[in-house]
């Protein structure tokens, strides 16, 4: 049953890598915010197990965190905000989605040598997991600058603390309680200034597009 349950953390790693590439491809926002939503589950799931399977506790309320925040709450939010803003499409990117991918298959590959001595050290039984957390990491960060509309770019924030979070878990099983509070709170009163921030972008500009801001400078 443990042996199971130990696999099943390396297949959720798997299911959270394959969403960060699928989020980097896609250019549609409502399957985006879905994207991550899905993202939220799986790692929501996978520290459900790795707290059992370690017996810490306080992972199970990490977990429940987790759930409420990234499967309920905060797309909720996200919903509510593209439905005020009107905005459906995300078709502006730095580069073309091929480019952007292989971008991400060379990151994913300098995450997991980054991670692979890394993880030597560590004891945790999903240390084996932390390359594919550092990839999760870096893809969120591809995504943040290659799209140039600000929701895509929050999500890529969001989907960045999700590979943090996972990178946590699995070389150390968790963070302490107080800290992963810490940066629950951080994360709700981020995207409260985030929604705030894309409404005064649009109210300015009349669009999303974040270069509108370089104007701010030159002026």
């Amino acid at each position: 049953m443990n042996t199971l349950l130990s696999q099943s953390i390396n297949l959720f790693a798997v299911v959270l890598l394959v969403l960060a590439f699928a989020m980097i491809a896609q250019r549609r926002i409502l399957t985006l915010i879905h994207l991550f939503t899905l993202q939220g589950a799986a790692l929501a799931a996978a520290t459900l197990i790795v707290g059992y399977l370690t017996r810490q506790h306080h992972l199970y309320f990490s977990a429940g965190l987790t759930f409420v925040l990234k499967v309920v709450l905060i797309p909720i939010l996200l919903h509510r905000v593209i439905l005020r803003l009107n905005v459906r499409w995300d078709v502006e990117t730095l580069f073309n989605i091929p480019t952007t991918m292989l971008i991400g298959i060379v990151l994913v590959i300098f995450a997991f040598n980054l991670a692979a001595p890394i993880a030597g050290l560590s004891t945790s039984i999903a240390r084996g997991t932390l390359g594919i957390a550092l990839a999760c990491v870096l893809l969120s960060f591809l995504m943040m600058i290659v799209r140039a509309k600000a929701v895509p770019q929050v999500i890529g924030f969001l989907s960045m603390e999700n590979g943090l979070f996972f990178a946590a878990t699995a070389a150390t099983s968790g963070m302490p309680m107080i800290v992963e509070l810490g940066i629950a709170f951080d994360v709700l009163v981020g995207i409260l200034i985030l929604g705030v921030f894309m409404f005064q972008i649009r109210e300015q500009f009349d669009s999303l597009d974040i270069r509108h801001l370089e104007k701010l400078k030159e002026d």
